[in-house]
């Protein structure tokens, strides 16, 4: 064996040992990061289920406080109307004041009127016939005598009826006035309470407003917390990530030539792909859990979980694990599955009831390349012969 033939192996062996201890560092530093960030989107789950909660006894809330509104506006509208009606009650009231003060007045001048006359009558006696014609200073100063007599007595009988009518006037008007008096009392009191009653609704309703809003208000300031926290690990997580697929790329051909030329980790793991869109990493993630799982016929079929899976199970598991698929399907589901043609990123190739396999990123995801390599993934080959590929939208 020549000299150069051993430092190639030493070569080939120091770089293995090296992407192996650098692999190791980089796998620990990526594990680490990747709990964090799950532990900071479940707290930012946790708080987004807070704020929908919170948001939806606002929205609860606020249809209460619109019926309260609208209470609020019809005892306003109520408490409006009695300050009308107390206003008009007011000015009848000083009205009928004004009126009684006027009969009292023509019920005193009638007693005085009555009073002058009975006074005269007495002084002046009752006069009989005889006594007026034997004063009388002939036919015409009788006739103006009994006239004269004749007025008075009229003007007596007219004075105590009305007498009688002004004080009958009197004691109604007065009872009247006590009616509204007591109207009055009872309509101010009324407003008392409804504006009491007012003030303590809007009360009410801006301290329930104010502490439900200052609950949604702290969690969302949490969850802008938490946000900026995860956002600064999925940095340091994509610097780890694009590290680890350059140190990968710098290994060497001799070193590549050791694992078939697949830059993946030790066990079949494919590194994610710096720039690539989350879906896609996310795809790449799945599939390395699932790499190296057992072919199962039928597997992954039922529910996303299985010990083992079959094409059609392992390609549903990987779509679905990004959010691109709600419940697995065969080969024959995915022969109408997202839109026809290659994808800039993921392309499935599906031959309805026979077999479907996927490309990500390049990378080829198929049992096949299990039985073959032991691991899922690999790169070139796959059946494109009877194949139709779609490709989920946008990727």
């Amino acid at each position: 064996m020549s000299h150069s033939r051993h430092l190639k192996r030493f070569a080939v062996a120091f770089g293995a040992t090296a992407v192996a201890f650098t692999a190791a560092f980089t796998s620990a530093s990526h594990a680490g990061l990747v709990n964090q960030i799950s532990a900071q989107q479940n707290a930012a789950a946790t708080l987004q289920q807070q704020i929908a909660a919170d948001s939806g006894q606002i929205a609860t809330t606020s249809k209460g406080l619109a019926l309260a509104r609208d209470h609020l506006y019809a005892v306003q509208a109520a408490l409006t109307a009695r300050e009308d009606e107390l206003r008009t009650v007011q000015v009848q009231l000083l009205n009928a004041r004004d009126h009684l003060l006027a009969l009292e007045n023509r019920l005193r001048r009638a007693s005085d009127a009555l009073a002058a006359n009975l006074r005269y009558e007495y002084e002046s006696g009752a006069p009989n016939l005889m006594t007026v014609i034997l004063q009388a200073k002939g036919f015409d100063s009788l006739l103006d005598q009994v006239n004269f007599e004749q007025r008075v007595a009229r003007e007596d009988v007219q004075i105590v009826s009305m007498t009688r009518t002004a004080r009958a006037t009197v004691l109604s008007e007065t009872l009247r006035l006590g009616s509204l008096e007591a109207k009055d009392r009872k309509l101010t009191n009324d407003i008392l309470s409804q504006r009491n009653q007012v003030a303590a609704f809007e009360s009410a309703l801006l301290k329930k407003e104010i502490a439900q809003e200052s609950a949604r208000a702290g969690a969302r300031s949490k969850l802008a917390t938490v946000t900026s926290s995860l956002n600064n690990l999925q940095s340091q997580l994509n610097a780890v990530e694009a590290r680890a697929a350059a140190e990968a790329q710098q290994t060497g051909t001799e070193v590549n030539e050791q694992v078939g030329g697949i830059a993946i980790d030790t066990g079949g793991m494919v590194q994610p792909i710096a720039g690539a869109p989350a879906a896609v990493n996310e795809m790449i993630a799945a599939g390395n859990a699932i790499a190296t799982l057992p072919y199962i016929w039928g597997g992954g079929h039922g529910s996303f979980q299985s010990p083992g899976y079959d094409c059609s199970g392992s390609v549903s598991y990987v779509l679905g694990a990004a959010g691109l698929l709600s419940s697995p399907e065969d080969s024959a589901g995915f022969a109408s599955y997202g839109l026809p043609g290659e994808g800039s990123w993921v392309t499935i190739w599906d031959d309805p009831g026979s077999h479907v396999w996927m490309e990500i990123g390049g990378w080829r995801f198929d049992t096949v390349a299990l039985a073959e390599t032991g691991t899922r993934w690999s790169r070139g080959g796959g059946e494109f012969a009877g194949f139709s590929p779609r490709h989920p939208p946008g990727l």
